[in-house]
């Protein structure tokens, strides 16, 4: 990966981070934005070879995400930034920035709940939906979603940055 590559995929990351963490939302300019821009650059670079790996990369990364969305676990943004590094990345490195992310999510996850002294309810909360899915089948449960919850929100846009650059570095 050429050190272009890795400063416009650390680049849209740490934009989502900044603006995740202020504002609570992932820009569509940024991810939609992005998405454009290493379709065009891997078409350049690489023929229809390389629209294929963006292309490809783009699904993954929306793929990967899209069902904690559909359960009103995440919002969109999360999925449209993770589309956006798959573009950049393709498949497998999505898929990777997808698993790392969501280990560090739980564990950003879990200190979160430390501090706000609200594991105990998060537990509860995870148990009773878990029953729920049993019950009814996988869909939102309502009043947990993140439109309704009332428990400290994360800004995903965070461990996301965190699975990209581990995704990076192993490479």
């Amino acid at each position: 990966m050429s050190p272009a590559t890795t400063a416009a995929i650390l680049g849209v990351a740490l934009i989502a981070c900044v603006t995740d963490i202020k504002a609570r939302r992932i820009p569509n300019v940024l991810t939609l934005g992005a998405a454009a821009t290493a379709l065009v650059y891997h078409t350049v670079l690489g023929g229809v070879d390389g629209f294929q790996a963006a292309s490809l990369g783009w699904l993954a990364g929306a793929a990967a995400f899209m069902p904690f969305f559909l359960l009103g676990g995440m919002g969109a943004g999360d999925v449209k930034l993770l589309a956006a590094l798959g573009a950049w990345m393709g498949p497998a490195g999505a898929m990777w920035v997808a698993l790392y992310a969501s280990l560090a999510g739980g564990a950003i996850a879990i200190v979160v709940a430390l501090g706000s002294g609200y594991l105990r309810a998060a537990l509860a909360n995870v148990r009773g939906l878990i029953t729920f899915w049993v019950l009814v089948g996988p869909r939102p449960m309502p009043g947990m979603t993140l439109e309704r919850g009332t428990g400290p929100r994360l800004a995903y846009a965070v461990p996301i940055f965190v699975g990209t650059v581990v995704t990076l570095w192993l490479r």
